[in-house]
């Protein structure tokens, strides 16, 4: 198992970046990935039940469902389709306040792979494609 743990502050509420980071087409170079909406969640366009497809070069698409999403807190999400060799993917994005009333998240992913290695590759692909787009968040969201 490998994972991914990006920290990031940014200067806005968590209501803008919250509302950025759980609209599914806005997380394209997060992943570098494109990505398209297939669904949207059961109470909420963005919440539990919502899933994403997401294709990434010429790598097989997966999708993502949201499982748990706490609005101005939380959203978890796991892949629900796809993914080989990819297994056991989870991501947790963590939103809390900076005393200087910004954002604090934590954003942590963990993947398993039933190929040797794989899982690391992906690690190493994921977390600098997450450190790159988190920086274009304050000037987006």
């Amino acid at each position: 198992m490998q994972t991914v743990d990006v920290q990031q502050d940014f200067s806005l509420p968590i209501d803008r970046v919250y509302a950025f980071l759980s609209e599914h087409e806005n997380l394209g170079p997060l992943f570098g990935a494109t990505i398209t909406r297939l669904k949207d969640g059961a109470t909420e366009r963005n919440g539990v039940g919502s899933v994403r497809r997401l294709k990434i070069g010429p790598l097989p698409a997966l999708q993502e469902t949201i499982v748990e999403a706490v609005p101005n807190a939380l959203i978890r999400y796991r892949i629900t389709e796809g993914g080989s060799p990819i297994r056991d993917h989870e991501g947790v994005m963590r939103f809390t306040p900076t005393p200087s009333g910004g954002t604090h998240l934590d954003y942590t992913i963990r993947l398993g792979s039933t190929v040797p290695f794989a899982d690391l590759v992906v690690k190493l692909g994921l977390t600098r494609n997450i450190r790159r787009g988190l920086r274009q968040v304050e000037a987006k969201a």
